[in-house]
């Protein structure tokens, strides 16, 4: 018996239910909209009934949609966990690889240290995805994952890689102007916190804000929702902060302050979904990952100093 759907359809109509119009969905896939919108209703048509409700603000998927869109959804995963499994069979590793992890470290320390695996794995063509939200890589929005928390997930693979703790710093010029710090007492008004306004990157990442001055609290000088943004603003010279050891370790422009004053540990894990266990990329990135960061630690943390002149 032949099937009322074929693939072409069953593409065009995954892509116009992600996009929400036949215009978007043209886009992604390269053709016009009027194609979009007739293969859509031919498909609606072999099968009976109405995928979507039209508005003139866009598509929604009506109830039948909905349960197509989930089927198909799947196996297009399927296919393209299958396809990765495949490429890899080579010899040496080819194809797509996607990682995703915080602004913070990948615009900082991964950035400077994935040149390396760029070069010995020229057939893999390496994307970062930098977000503070947890993108979901069961269903492939990325390959794989370094978090700085542990999965809650029971499908995920992780490999546990470091323990990473923050500490006080501050620029040269700042310490210059407003003196060294002497007690948690000299911190008030001059210390930069994360803001509400924006997915936690990692726990407890405001905890001087919990050390108690007199009869209150720690008051921030400023507010910023990105870590690696309250790096810049310490080496701007704005204020005071804490900031992880991945970003400082490496680095002689800041100066760490309170030295007794450590952060809570705060742990770093590599995550990839069971589909990829066998995949050489996701093995040649891990063993590299490990390998950098072993490398990394390795290398003793620049002398802080502060110049008086």
């Amino acid at each position: 018996m032949k099937s009322r759907m074929d693939w072409d359809k069953l593409r065009v109509f995954h892509a116009v239910a992600d996009a929400g119009s036949f215009t978007h969905a043209g886009d992604t896939l390269s053709l016009s909209q009027s194609a979009v919108s007739r293969q859509v209703h031919s498909l609606e048509e072999s099968l009976g009934v109405m995928l979507f409700h039209r508005h003139a603000r866009g598509l929604i998927l009506t109830e039948q949609g909905e349960l197509l869109y989930r089927s198909v959804h799947d196996v297009f995963h399927q296919l393209a966990m299958t396809e990765a499994v495949l490429t890899d069979s080579k010899e040496r590793p080819e194809g797509p690889l996607r990682i995703t992890t915080t602004v913070a470290f990948g615009s900082t320390w991964l950035t400077r240290e994935i040149k390396k695996f760029i070069e010995d794995y020229p057939g893999i063509d390496v994307s970062l995805i930098l977000t503070d939200s947890d993108l979901d890589i069961t269903m492939r929005e990325a390959d794989c994952a370094i978090r700085f928390a542990m999965p809650t997930r029971g499908d995920l693979i992780q490999r546990h890689l470091r323990t990473v703790r923050s500490r006080l710093y501050a620029s040269p010029e700042y310490l210059r102007t407003h003196g060294m710090p002497k007690s948690v007492e000299d911190l008030d008004g001059h210390l930069i916190v994360f803001g509400d306004d924006g997915p936690i990157p990692t726990p407890s990442i405001n905890w001087p804000l919990g050390l108690q001055v007199n009869d209150h609290g720690i008051r921030p000088v400023l507010k910023v929702n990105n870590i690696y943004g309250i790096y810049r603003a310490v080496v701007s010279g704005l204020g005071i902060a804490p900031l992880p050891s991945y970003m400082t370790r490496l680095s002689s422009e800041l100066v760490h302050v309170l030295p007794e004053l450590v952060g809570p540990e705060i742990d770093m894990y590599f995550v990839y979904p069971e589909e990829l266990r066998d995949s050489m990329r996701i093995s040649m990135f891990r063993d590299f990952l490990i390998r950098s960061l072993n490398e990394a630690w390795a290398v003793p943390a620049p002398r802080e100093k502060l110049s008086r002149s």
